[in-house]
C-alpha cells in the first residue's frame, strides 16, 4: 500500500497552532516529516496512536529554549508518507526511527516516548547502544501483553476486522481516541481538525487501524524489547503517568518502575492517555525539574 502524502506542508496546518518549520527526509524510501527546534540536549519525541508530532507542540514551544526538540511522524502518520509495501508494524516503525537517528547523527539523546512511542523508541535505543542517555516514558509499556485478558480483549475488539473497517472508512480511531485520551481539558475543534486531516483518506487511516491488533500480534517484537531493556535499565528514567487513562493500569506502572530502577515517577492526577497534551504544563515541569536534578 502506497501513501500519497507529498513533501510539502499542507495548507490545513495552522502556523499559529504548529509554529515550527516542517522538514522532510528520506528514510529507506519513506518520506518522513519531522520538526527540529531549539538547541541544547536532544529530546527525541515519539508519538503513539493515532497522533503525530502535532501532539508535542506545547512541549516543543516551551522547551526549545533549553533543548533541541526533535519530533518525527512515523510513515502513514501526520505528514509522513510510507513507501509501497509498508505494513505499519511497530517493528517497522522502530527501524525507521533507527534510520532517522542515524541520518541526523543524533547523540546524547533523551528518548521521550508516549504510548506506542515507548516500545518503538526503546527498540531503537536497544539497537543503538550509547546513543541514548536518558528515558522519559509517558503512559507506555515495554513487554509482551499476550495472555493478559485485558489487552487481549482490546486487541480483538479494537484490532478486529469490523473496527479496522470502521477506522478506514470513518476515521474511527482518531474520532474516538483523541477525545477519550483527554480528561483535564477538552480538545478544541482546531486541534481535532489537525488529527482528522492527517488521516483524511482510507489509505491514510490504515496505519492507525493496524496498531491495536499488534498489541498481541507483535509478540516477538515486544519480547525483544523486554529482553533488551536489561541493557537500558541503568539509564536515568522519568516516568510520567496520567492516572485517568484507561489504556494502562497501576500494574503496568509498577512493572515499568521495576524495569527501570533508576526512575522518578510523576503522577499527573486526572490526566488521560495523551498526558503531554492533556496537562502540558505539568508534563513540561516534570521534564524541567528532572533534567535539572540530573545535571545537579
Amino acid at each position: 500500500m502506497a501513501d500519497t502524502t507529498q513533501n510539502v506542508r499542507p495548507a490545513w496546518v495552522d502556523d499559529a497552532l504548529f509554529p515550527f518549520e516542517s522538514r522532510f527526509i528520506d528514510i529507506d524510501g519513506h518520506s518522513v516529516h519531522y520538526v527540529d527546534e531549539g538547541s541544547g540536549p536532544t529530546l527525541l519525541l515519539l508519538h503513539g496512536n493515532p497522533t503525530w508530532s502535532f501532539l508535542w507542540r506545547e512541549v516543543i514551544r516551551e522547551l526549545r529554549g533549553d533543548f533541541r526538540c526533535v519530533a518525527l511522524d512515523y510513515p502513514g502518520f501526520g505528514l509522513s508518507a510510507a513507501k509501497p509495501g509498508y505494513r505499519y508494524l511497530p517493528e517497522e516503525h522502530a527501524a525507521v526511527v533507527r534510520g532517522f537517528v542515524d541520518a541526523l547523527g543524533l547523540r546524547g539523546v533523551t528518548l521521550v516516548g508516549q504510548d506506542w512511542g515507548g516500545p518503538i523508541g526503546l527498540a531503537a535505543a536497544i539497537r543503538r547502544p550509547g546513543v541514548f542517555e536518558r528515558l522519559v516514558l509517558a503512559n507506555a509499556w515495554a513487554w509482551p501483553v499476550t495472555g493478559d485478558l485485558y489487552f487481549e480483549a482490546f486487541a480483538r475488539i479494537a484490532g478486529g476486522p469490523l473496527t479496522r473497517l470502521l477506522a478506514r472508512r470513518f476515521n474511527l480511531v482518531a474520532k474516538a481516541f483523541i477525545p477519550m485520551g483527554h480528561h483535564r481539558r477538552k480538545v478544541t475543534a482546531a486541534e481535532t481538525t489537525h488529527y482528522l486531516r492527517a488521516l483524511e483518506s482510507p489509505d491514510r487511516r490504515h496505519a492507525s487501524a493496524v496498531f491495536p491488533g499488534r498489541l498481541t500480534a507483535s509478540r516477538a517484537f515486544f519480547g525483544e524489547v523486554e529482553a533488551g531493556c536489561a541493557d537500558l535499565a541503568g539509564l536515568p528514567t522519568l516516568i510520567v503517568w496520567g492516572d485517568a487513562q484507561i489504556g494502562f493500569r497501576p500494574r503496568e506502572l509498577a512493572r515499568l518502575e521495576a524495569t527501570f530502577p533508576r526512575h522518578k515517577t510523576v503522577i499527573v492526577e486526572g490526566a488521560g492517555l495523551y498526558v503531554e497534551s492533556d496537562a502540558p504544563e505539568e508534563f513540561i515541569a516534570a521534564i524541567r525539574d528532572w533534567t535539572a536534578a540530573q545535571r545537579g
